[in-house]
């Protein structure tokens, strides 16, 4: 089932007052379409080239994982949710071979963990999707106005770097 959002959320109508052509509620369903249709045809894709287990909470917690590895404290801090919910996904990611817990080299007490091959494999094929899916936007609209796009982002996004932490901030 689809969801539809009814044309009057978030719209209060007084009387004598013209509504804005473009109610503000649009904007961020608008970015989170643009957003969620990205990551569904990426996935879909993604399966297709033999990562079919990989689902958006994977990548998210493999870019938090990194290239020199963490614990599940530091991937927990990362995405924003309890280490013991890092732990789970870091659990699941293991079972499906992305992921491998190891001896931190500093502390013997305490595991570090690491990509895989697989993993690897998983996110260099996901950069390659994007890139191909970036350019069918760019088909569709024009380079010009992706750059655009891109670069109107950058301006009101938060100056201090994308966030990981999207499973936490929607309270998952």
């Amino acid at each position: 089932m689809v969801n539809v959002v009814d044309e009057k959320v978030n719209q209060v109508v007084d009387t004598g007052k013209r509504v804005p052509e473009t109610p503000g509620f649009e904007l961020p369903l608008l970015l989170f379409a643009g957003f969620r249709s990205i990551i569904d045809r990426m996935h879909a894709e993604l399966a297709g080239q033999g990562h079919p287990d990989v689902r958006p909470a994977y990548g998210f917690a493999m870019q938090a994982i990194g290239r020199e590895g963490a614990t599940a404290s530091e991937i927990g801090r990362r995405l924003g949710v309890s280490k013991q919910a890092a732990g789970k996904t870091v659990d699941k990611l293991e079972q499906l071979g992305y992921v491998a817990r190891v001896d931190d080299p500093a502390d013997a007490r305490r595991k570090v963990v690491r990509l895989t091959d697989r993993g690897y494999d998983s996110l260099g094929r996901s950069a390659a999707i994007f890139d191909q899916l970036r350019k069918e936007w760019a088909d569709a609209l024009g380079v010009e106005r992706v750059r655009a796009l891109e670069a109107d982002l950058r301006t009101m996004a938060p100056a201090d770097g994308f966030r990981l932490d999207v499973a936490g901030w929607f309270g998952a």
